[in-house]
């Protein structure tokens, strides 16, 4: 996986002026575009389409300072069709509009080219089972939510604190099989994880593919397959978000398996009473490389 990242890197650089296939690399290197996008935004914090983007101003910006091309022309070099097109990226990037960077030669910011190593460390230790599971259905209350990466999403929250308490006692009992319990859903994810893309949040429980869906509850239909089921233990939601990127900078490279789309789900098994501790599953979809 590290390798592939880095030759997905290389092409960034190759082809920074155009438009590149990323699946077909993907194809070539013996993966799938839906995992090289989640790896390279796990591991890189940023999307692919950014990291394009940082890289593409980085390079624009030293034909800005020189002078020597019009911007029409600058900007057709680097893949924008038009000056006002560029212009935005420009300022996206640096924080200044092109002609003033011209005339004052910065202020610019720089992304550096990245590459991806692999560090042996096992600082987080990897309670892992993997599940073949027959096609099953979550069932629940779901909602469009925007993604983020860090402590608590407060439109989740929301979400679920807007249900009455009758309800999750309803949900729990409707739920006949695996993953057991509430679950915390995501799906529809942006495969870049772009902070703030949006995504599907369901709360609700699994049940099994023949399972009647009550009329005033969401669906999701889950197709039978592999998971890769982390179990974590400790300051929530902390310990579950450390995990879950632990599963892209060790798990992922260092196992034959890799993500396929799917939702990904979360059954909270213990927690304290005020949730600041929480023994929980994080169920992944994978096949094998």
């Amino acid at each position: 996986m590290i390798s592939a990242l880095n030759q997905l890197v290389d092409l960034v650089e190759e082809r920074l002026g155009e438009e590149f296939d990323v699946d077909a690399l993907a194809r070539a290197l013996g993966t799938t575009e839906y995992h090289l996008r989640r790896m390279f935004s796990t591991l890189a914090g940023m999307p692919l389409s950014e990291y394009v983007r940082r890289r593409r101003m980085t390079v624009a910006a030293a034909d800005v300072v020189r002078g020597e091309d019009d911007l029409l022309s600058i900007a057709v070099r680097h893949g924008y069709g038009s000056t006002e097109a560029f212009g935005r990226a420009f300022r996206a990037v640096h924080g200044a509009g092109v002609r003033d960077v011209r005339r004052d030669g910065g202020p610019l910011r720089t992304q550096p080219q990245l590459r991806f190593r692999l560090t042996v460390e096992g600082n987080i230790s990897m309670d892992t089972r993997i599940v073949d599971r027959p096609a099953f259905r979550l069932i629940g209350h779901a909602a469009r939510v925007p993604l983020i990466h860090h402590g608590i999403n407060p439109h989740i929250q929301q979400h679920i604190t807007a249900l009455p308490q009758e309800e999750h006692s309803r949900l729990k009992a409707l739920g006949d099989t695996e993953p057991a319990g509430l679950l915390q859903v995501s799906d529809d994810v942006d495969p870049d994880s772009a902070e703030g893309s949006e995504l599907t949040y369901l709360h609700g429980v699994a049940v099994s593919r023949d399972t009647p869906v009550p009329d005033d509850l969401d669906a999701i239909e889950v197709p039978a397959g592999r998971w890769a089921v982390f179990r974590t233990a400790g300051p929530h939601p902390q310990t579950l978000q450390n995990t879950w990127a632990a599963t892209a900078t060790e798990w992922f490279p260092a196992n034959p398996w890799r993500l396929r789309p799917g939702p990904s789900i979360v059954t909270v098994l213990d927690r304290a009473a005020d949730f600041s501790t929480a023994t929980c599953e994080l169920w992944l979809p994978v096949e094998p490389t």
